[in-house]
């Protein structure tokens, strides 16, 4: 039997995955991150964009993610989002509008631009997904 790894995927609103996985690759701030079992432990700040996991059963599940945080502690990876829908549940008409208004949206200091920013950066993710599906 091939190292599983559990996994948690949670929001604030609730813990949506508390399963067995073989693997999972997501979007870090800086770049991407695949983890496999025997990965040492680490903690890393996750970016706006796809985490993709694979079931026991062998088949991949993508998810959008929106931020947070990843934890790997022994055979537990737990991933603290703000917000993760299926890649599925992504529309490309709704990521373009949330893009036009942030492109569209005045900032004045150094807070409004971090925000405008942000959430760019996290619309231009989900058109992206969007499109793949």
């Amino acid at each position: 039997m091939a190292q599983e790894f559990r996994f948690l995927l949670v929001t604030p609103e609730t813990t949506l995955l508390d399963l067995s996985i073989q693997s999972l690759r997501c979007t870090l701030f800086d770049g991407q991150i695949g983890i496999l079992p025997g990965r040492m432990p680490m903690v890393g700040r996750l970016g706006h964009g796809e985490l993709v996991y694979k079931s026991t059963e062998g088949t991949e599940n993508n998810y959008f993610i929106d931020g947070g945080f990843l934890q790997v502690q022994g055979n537990v990876i737990s991933v603290l989002t703000e917000q993760a829908l299926p890649i599925s549940e992504l529309d490309a008409a709704e990521a373009e509008k949330l893009l036009e208004e942030a492109l569209a949206r005045p900032a004045i200091g150094d807070d409004q631009c971090d925000a405008r920013e942000r959430d760019q950066d996290r619309a231009r993710a989900m058109l992206t997904l969007a499109n793949q599906k």
